[in-house]
Parts: structure tokens; C-alpha cells; sequence
């Protein structure tokens, strides 16, 4: 005599297995509820500071106050003269311009030097961080130049590189004896000094702290707070 089984009449069927009696029913993989194969749903965040810098440079430059950071190559110059031009036109007030370890192109120095001769409105310099090489005479076309107290200033032979005919690297070499001279001419009139010390610095290399900058007539004061 064999025991009663799941199915037969009279014996209840025990929950489980579709067609398995007495077998745990087993779960699709993925959530309870979920159907298999379905993605989890993905909730995206926008950062809020996507463009934090682009309206802070926006603030800065409804006070008057342009930026210049980093490497200043021809996009940078476009820019940055630019913002000269229009802030020149919109009014007479100074413009402030703050120079944060800033190296320099050349030609991009003397595109913004130009700018700078034009530009009616006065503009102030304020340096930080170290200002290197052909930078140096963005910050010499300012006619009033300032220097936090932690800055430096390194003075160097600009590099430039050209390539072609021989006729075409010797006129390009005498047009960048060209623009060197007249790197080291404005520095020279801003600084008072003969254009040819300036040159024999740039060879040696020499770094000025804000103090030593100062007595060589490279800036004029320390940068002091809002009270002073």
C-alpha cells in the first residue's frame, strides 16, 4: 500500500513549482514584480555648477574685472582683447586685470600689447602667481601695475620655431628679432631701464620677487586690501 500523492483525489496540492508538486516556486531574476530582462530605471542629476564659471566670468566682467590665466596663445589673445574692446566701449572706468601665473606666446603678447595702446580706458594690473617670459610685456603695457605679495616674475628669451625654405627661415628669423625687440623695448620704457639690461635679464633667466620687481620699476606697488 503506497502513501497518497499530490494530485490524486481527496489530497490537496502543495504550493510550488508549476507542474512540480511540492517544489518552491522560484523567482525571475531581477526585483520581486519585475518582468525578466527589464533595466532598472535611472534617475540623472543636473549639476548646478555646469556653469558656474562661465557666469562668474560673466560677474567679473560687469565689474570691470578680465581674467588672464594660464598659457596665452592666439585663441587666448582673441579673447582676452576682445573683453578689452568691449568693456572700452561700454565706458571710461578703469579695468582691472587680474594675471595668474601667466606665460605667453609671442605674437599673443604683442596682439594684446596692441590692444592695450588703444584702449582708452585705463587699466590696472594685478599679478600673482609667477608671470613668465613674453607675459611680461602684457603686464608692462598696463599703466598701473600692482603685485600680491607672493609673486614672482621670470624673465626669459621668448621661444620660437619656424620651419622652410632658407629664404623663408631667414625672414621669418628677422621678423622675430623684430618682435623680441619690441618686447624688450616696452618693458624698457615701462621699467626705465635700457632695453639692452632687459635683454642681458632675459638671457640669464632672472626671477624678481614682488619686491625686487618693484625697485626695477616692473610694477609699481604691492597689491594692498580693499580698506587700503
Amino acid at each position: 500500500m503506497g502513501f497518497p500523492q499530490p494530485g490524486e483525489p481527496g489530497v490537496p496540492e502543495i504550493p510550488g513549482r508549476p507542474g512540480v508538486p511540492g517544489q518552491p516556486p522560484t523567482q525571475p531574476p531581477g526585483e520581486p514584480g519585475r518582468e525578466p530582462g527589464a533595466v532598472p530605471g535611472t534617475r540623472v542629476w543636473l549639476n548646478p555648477h555646469d556653469d558656474f564659471q562661465d557666469r562668474l566670468y560673466e560677474r567679473l566682467l560687469e565689474k570691470r574685472i578680465v581674467m588672464a590665466a594660464g598659457l596665452l596663445d592666439d585663441a587666448a589673445a582673441t579673447r582676452l582683447s576682445a573683453q578689452f574692446l568691449a568693456l572700452d566701449a561700454e565706458g571710461d572706468g578703469p579695468i582691472r586685470l587680474e594675471l595668474q601665473n601667466l606665460r605667453a606666446d609671442l605674437p599673443a603678447a604683442l596682439a594684446v600689447m596692441g590692444v592695450l595702446d588703444v584702449v582708452q580706458a585705463p587699466v590696472h594690473a594685478y599679478a600673482s602667481g609667477e608671470t613668465h617670459g613674453a607675459a611680461l610685456g602684457v603686464l608692462a603695457a598696463c599703466p598701473r601695475r600692482l603685485a600680491y605679495p607672493n609673486a614672482s616674475f621670470a624673465m626669459s628669451e621668448p621661444r620660437l620655431e619656424f620651419g622652410g625654405t632658407v629664404t623663408a627661415v631667414t625672414e621669418r628669423q628677422r621678423q622675430s628679432e623684430r618682435m623680441v625687440d619690441s618686447l624688450y623695448y616696452r618693458i624698457a620704457e615701462a621699467t626705465g631701464r635700457e632695453a639692452d639690461e632687459v635683454r642681458e635679464d632675459s638671457r640669464r633667466g632672472r626671477t624678481l620677487s614682488t619686491a625686487e620687481a618693484i625697485g626695477y620699476g616692473l610694477v609699481q606697488s604691492r597689491a594692498g586690501s580693499r580698506d587700503e
